[in-house]
């Protein structure tokens, strides 16, 4: 790797395979995921934004069905196994709803499109967490504090490409082609994933790969389980949820204008595209460049609480002025804040965890517990709406929640600096 490389991204020598296969996965992913983001929303835009709620809540209801069935298949199979299974079982599904809206008569379109709207945001939490899984299995914390950001700037970087290609062929392609276009990158990620598994034993530590490419064990809701019994594991839970509520307000509001300022739907698809762009494009100059160095210098707790303060002031500001400027301000700061620094600093929590909840409970953590909190958020959002909430009332909401968020990522910085101080005497002693 030339050495200038190594200076500007703090990839060392034997690190560099595996790096480059990690990229390529996240790459085809998000590649994939973007290609599907737009219609899924154009899709929810179309159904009406007033069943967005119903829509949230039977994604909640598929995430507890998939989410016991991944954790038998863990428990069963072996780590290259499993991965392929999960990402095939996502590939054929969405194949067979590029068949049905091809020829799905206009009736039938828009209940195929809630179901889709259902489907990809099962899916794109599910093959994203499934990936960070295998990279927190891989690298340790002192690596991920140096290499997340730049594995973060490869799922930017499939944004950015999946969303350009949406933008360019939609209307000449149509929802389904692009649909099967989706599914050819999720295939190329199964394959990759099999490729960063060899490159994986170029830097593997004592005792910290033992036995990856063995089944795991474990019962199928020991995920849950763990989850509530660890208070560490408890607080990652609840960080998640307090920004998949704030997250969830912000984005029913994007949707009503939305709906009110595009009445064509491949012009809102064009529009999501564009959105997820712009958040793109800011957000890679600090993944490749910024995220490491940063993570290096504050430290995990500091970085853990970048995303909860700007989230303070973004809802402060709405509160004093909710206009449509402010809030896609706020929408832009806080997702690109996300990918860019909370995303690789909440992942490196997970390093400092065992095995078995790096695939378990983290999973169970990314999908249904993320959807847990879309659907508080969605089913309140509603309700105050009825009420006769504004949306500087909303953002009023909202400012509590981001304060205790803050005090919570402060609590999780300690207590994983803590674990992690505990864990290495043990990892130089080859213990798992």
């Amino acid at each position: 790797m030339p050495a200038f490389l190594q200076r500007l991204t703090g990839v060392r020598p034997e690190e560099a395979p595996a790096i480059l296969w990690s990229m390529l996965y996240v790459v085809s992913l998000f590649l994939a995921y973007y290609v599907l983001r737009p219609i899924r929303d154009e899709m929810g835009v179309a159904g009406g934004v007033d069943n967005l709620p119903w829509l949230f809540t039977g994604t909640l209801i598929a995430m507890l069905v998939v989410s016991p069935l991944f954790a038998l298949a863990v428990r069963k199979l072996p780590r290259n196994q499993f991965i392929a299974l999960a990402y095939h079982f996502f590939a054929a599904n969405l194949a067979l709803f590029a068949l049905v809206l091809q020829f799905a008569d206009a009736q039938w379109q828009v209940w195929i499109g809630r179901a889709f709207f259902i489907w990809v945001s099962v899916f794109n939490l599910f093959v994203v967490s499934v990936f960070w899984s295998f990279i927190v299995d891989i690298f340790d914390s002192e690596q991920g504090k140096r290499l997340f950001g730049i594995l973060a700037s490869g799922a930017t970087i499939g944004g950015i490409l999946g969303s350009v290609l949406t933008s360019l062929l939609v209307t000449n392609l149509g929802r389904s082609w692009l649909i099967i276009v989706a599914v050819v990158f999720l295939e190329l990620a199964i394959v990759v994933s099999r490729r960063l598994s060899f490159a994986a034993t170029a830097i593997e530590q004592p005792g910290r790969h033992r036995d990856a490419n063995k089944p795991m064990g474990g019962g199928i809701f020991a995920g849950f389980l763990h989850m509530v019994r660890s208070p560490y594991l408890a607080g990652i839970a609840v960080f998640i949820l307090l920004y998949s509520i704030t997250s969830t307000f912000l984005y029913f509001q994007q949707a009503s204008i939305v709906q009110a300022s595009f009445p064509d739907r491949a012009a809102r698809t064009a529009f999501f595209a564009n959105i997820d762009l712009l958040v793109n494009s800011i957000t890679l100059f600090f993944q490749l460049f910024v995220t490491g160095r940063l993570i290096a210098r504050l430290g995990i707790v500091t970085t853990l609480c970048i995303l909860p303060l700007i989230s303070v002031m973004g809802f402060v500001a709405l509160a004093a002025n909710p206009s449509a400027l402010v809030l896609v301000m706020v929408q832009v700061a806080r997702r690109a804040a996300n990918f860019a620094i909370a995303r690789p600093a909440r992942e490196i929590l997970f390093t400092s965890s065992d095995r078995e909840d790096r695939y378990k409970a983290k999973n169970f953590i990314d999908t249904v517990v993320y959807r847990g909190g879309d659907q508080v958020a969605s089913w309140s959002y509603a309700g105050l709406l009825g009420v006769g909430f504004t949306l500087a009332q909303m953002a009023v909401v909202a400012i509590p929640l981001s304060v205790a968020w803050l005090v919570l990522s402060f609590w999780l910085g300690r207590t994983h600096q803590r674990q992690e101080a505990q864990a290495y005497p043990a990892l130089l002693a080859g213990k798992p």
